[in-house]
């Protein structure tokens, strides 16, 4: 039984600008296990964001081959790319992205209400359940500058998690969070693992690098390494500059 939910092979990307060529993905070739928790580091302007983006299919490569549970996605349709995207990718972004004037569970529920074939009280029973998993059921009529910094990512993670979509993609999910809060995230997201979800993070910090099963890392748009759990976790971990 095949068990690999992403497949990258000789990805490249190119950002044309004013008859410069910008070449921010070379030759990726990488694969993602369902239940998989990868890690994807290095300095910035390595790629990372770049390459997250084509996995989220907000963009397509310029060449190569990204095979998503078992289809081929790299040159289809806008319309195919957001069909796609709304059902199989749940997204963290480092700055929450919830909408202001939406409640709590509106914005949770958002998402839900692009998909087909479902009910209000469909939507509702996810969100709820969604919720639950965040332990931020008790504040679903609250707006978000009514939450602190970590309640509102922890509402950001119910939005992802409420379509159970096959892969969360988290982008710095801890970047605007103090250390306490960025821990608290962290934790949340290895529970989330720990209950089937496959996760890929983008991360600079070496701490939240290390919960991971891979790490891959990146370098002026190349892999310099994918590492496995056993030698993520054997490194010491250096602690970030303040």
């Amino acid at each position: 039984m095949n068990n690999t939910l992403i497949s990258l092979d000789g990805l490249k990307k190119i950002f044309y600008t004013d008859e410069v060529e910008t070449h921010a993905l070379s030759n990726i070739n990488m694969s993602i296990q369902k239940g998989d928790y990868v890690s994807i580091s290095g300095p910035s302007g390595c790629g990372k964001s770049t390459l997250l983006s084509l996995l989220g299919l907000l963009d397509t490569p310029t060449e190569g081959n990204y095979i998503l549970a078992g289809e081929d996605v790299s040159n289809i349709s806008k319309n195919e790319r957001a069909r796609i995207r709304n059902q199989e990718i749940g997204f963290i972004f480092q700055s929450f992205n919830l909408i202001s004037d939406l409640d709590v569970e509106e914005n949770v529920e958002l998402p839900l209400t692009y998909r087909n074939g479902l009910s209000g009280d469909q939507r509702k029973k996810m969100v709820r359940e969604a919720l639950e998993k965040v332990d931020m059921a008790h504040r679903t009529k609250h707006f978000p500058s009514q939450l602190s910094g970590g309640q509102q990512q922890r509402v950001a993670v119910a939005r992802a998690i409420a379509g159970s979509p096959s892969i969360i993609l988290a982008d710095e999910p801890t970047g605007n969070l103090d250390t306490k809060n960025a821990d608290a995230v962290m934790e949340l997201l290895d529970q989330l693992h720990e209950q089937g979800s496959t996760i890929c993070i983008v991360t600079h910090d070496p701490r939240s690098a290390s919960r991971a099963m891979h790490n891959i890392e990146l370098l002026d748009g190349a892999i310099i390494a994918d590492k496995p759990l056993s030698v993520v976790r054997e490194e010491p971990v250096m602690e970030t500059a303040l």
